[in-house]
């Protein structure tokens, strides 16, 4: 196994029957896989950890993944969405904690048109000119994105879940098709977002080769960030009495993506916080080099519930108020508040 691990770490790509042993019997070598990773991070960023302020604008969603406690079917939701002014109130507050990079999130909210959100993101550039904006709102058509691009968008976030067209199926609705989350992945791309994607670990019916094919999938898009995290359920939703994700899993596929993508912005995300108090920490650990704590108002936080159980903010102290251990403090590892662009060049 530690020759499969070099073979990664020298090569960047294995076969999928190699990833799929990798995935499957990595467990007594997880220590050695996450040296690598932390070594491979080191090359590019050093022990630099990036922190992003999330917002999260609305729990409104037309969409109905069955996994997602805010989907549109679920009717025990009580909805909310954030105006402008509550934003930008969200922004202020981050820049003053020393935020550099604002991550808009929120379900597929058709209240949000392209005015209004191209009216936002202009406002908060005028306020912050030194700031990233980042977006997380769901599928749109390409001149969508071209004019949130045109505003002055940075990064767009947009999970493909699955690259594996049996379980996206099993996973959503038939209106909603694995072909257009990835029509839409390209078109970010191509119109010059830093883009990000990523998949959910040990959802319901997943199996080894459909996490194969998500680390093909994602060699080819060559994205710029990305976002794992485990399934977790709600209990408003079909997929209520399903296990939850591992810490273990999660680890190994963060530690697996750093050694082939070196440059890429990985967060240890909120749900690896939710299964494991130090999950964000041992993310880190793995080769992550992101944590995203959240700026929204205290009073909407807690009605953004994607899944049950989700870890509390972290931000009412501001950056200092992370818990980040001192395992990692003595380790060496700091927390950098600049907007921390993708450093291919590095890579």
């Amino acid at each position: 196994m530690k020759e499969l691990i070099d073979a990664l770490y020298e090569g960047r790509m294995l076969s999928k029957e190699q990833f799929a042993r990798l995935i499957e019997e990595g467990k007594p070598f997880d220590e050695y896989l996450f040296e690598k990773a932390r070594i491979r991070a080191n090359e590019v960023y050093g022990r630099d950890i990036y922190i992003r302020g999330l917002i999260e604008i609305s729990n409104y969603c037309r969409c109905d993944c069955l996994y997602c406690g805010i989907r549109r079917s679920n009717l025990n939701v009580t909805r909310y969405r954030l105006s402008k002014e509550e934003i930008l109130a969200c922004c202020d507050m981050g820049y003053e904690l020393g935020f550099r990079t604002f991550v808009m999130q929120g379900g597929e909210d058709l209240y949000y048109t392209d005015e209004r959100i191209c009216d936002i993101i202009r406002s908060i550039k005028q306020r912050h000119p030194d700031c990233a904006v980042t977006l997380s709102i769901g599928e749109k058509d390409r001149a969508s994105y071209q004019a949130y691009r045109e505003a002055g968008c940075d990064r767009y976030l947009l999970r493909h879940e699955t690259a594996a067209e049996e379980l996206y199926r099993k996973l959503h609705p038939k209106d909603q098709t694995m072909a257009n989350r990835m029509r839409c992945l390209y078109d970010l791309k191509d119109l010059g977002f830093q883009v990000g994607a990523g998949m959910m670990l040990e959802a319901p019916y997943q199996k080894t080769e459909d996490l194969c094919e998500d680390l093909y999938f994602l060699k080819d898009l060559d994205p710029d960030m990305i976002g794992i995290g485990p399934f977790i359920p709600h209990h408003d939703t079909p997929f209520r009495d399903f296990k939850a994700g591992t810490l273990e899993l999660t680890l190994r596929m963060i530690a697996i993506l750093r050694l082939m993508f070196p440059y890429a912005l990985i967060p240890a995300t909120t749900a690896l916080g939710s299964i494991d108090p130090l999950g964000r920490e041992k993310g880190i650990l793995a080769g992550a080099n992101v944590v995203m704590p959240n700026l929204s108002p205290e009073q909407t936080r807690k009605l953004y519930m994607l899944y049950d159980n989700k870890m509390k903010a972290d931000t009412g102290q501001g950056i200092s108020g992370l818990k980040l251990t001192e395992e990692m403090k003595k380790a060496g590892y700091r927390i950098i508040v600049a907007r921390g662009d993708v450093r291919r060049n590095h890579g």
